[in-house]
């Protein structure tokens, strides 16, 4: 049996609602500050974490290129914080998300984020690894530190592969 195709689709705000928010300054509110010499695009993401101890982490993650199409191995998901991820070089990268059915990852979605847009998974939200294409890439993460299993995995066998 050869392993289903998953297109990428465009990153939407309406079509990855379910799955978090999309970081991007397009129709995002807006305003000057800093005597007007600066544009604050405000309230990008909604950043969560809870548990013993919780802290906001603010990381830099180093992706390698993958190349496509992408067997989908693995999702993962943070039950105790959100997890936001922003291109830092200006390329386009690969999201996938899958939603919850009974504590297991459905069927994914796959989403071709621009080098212009991030994303922010909500909690307990199944999603793919990092996943840069083209070139390797620095990404922009903020996470959740603290006490407590922030991870859980799922990983799959030959069902799917992720293009463009």
């Amino acid at each position: 049996m050869s392993a289903r195709l998953i297109k990428a689709q465009p990153l939407t705000r309406e079509a990855f609602a379910p799955f978090g928010d999309v970081i991007q300054t397009e129709g995002a509110e807006n305003f000057l500050i800093n005597a007007g010499k600066t544009r604050r695009f405000h309230d990008l993401a909604k950043v969560e974490t809870c548990g013993e101890n919780a802290r906001v982490l603010i990381n830099i993650f180093r992706g390698e290129a993958h190349e496509l199409p992408l067997p989908l191995k693995l999702v993962e998901r943070h039950p105790l914080g959100s997890q936001a991820f922003f291109p830092l070089a200006g390329r386009r990268f690969i999201v996938i998300v899958c939603p919850d059915e009974g504590g297991k990852p459905g069927m994914p979605h796959a989403f071709l984020a621009s080098g212009k847009q991030g994303v922010n998974y909500h909690v307990g939200t199944w999603h793919g690894v990092l996943t840069a294409i083209d070139q390797d890439q620095d990404f922009l993460v903020v996470d959740r530190g603290g006490d407590g299993n922030n991870l859980e995995e799922y990983r799959f066998g030959d069902e799917c592969s992720i293009t463009l």
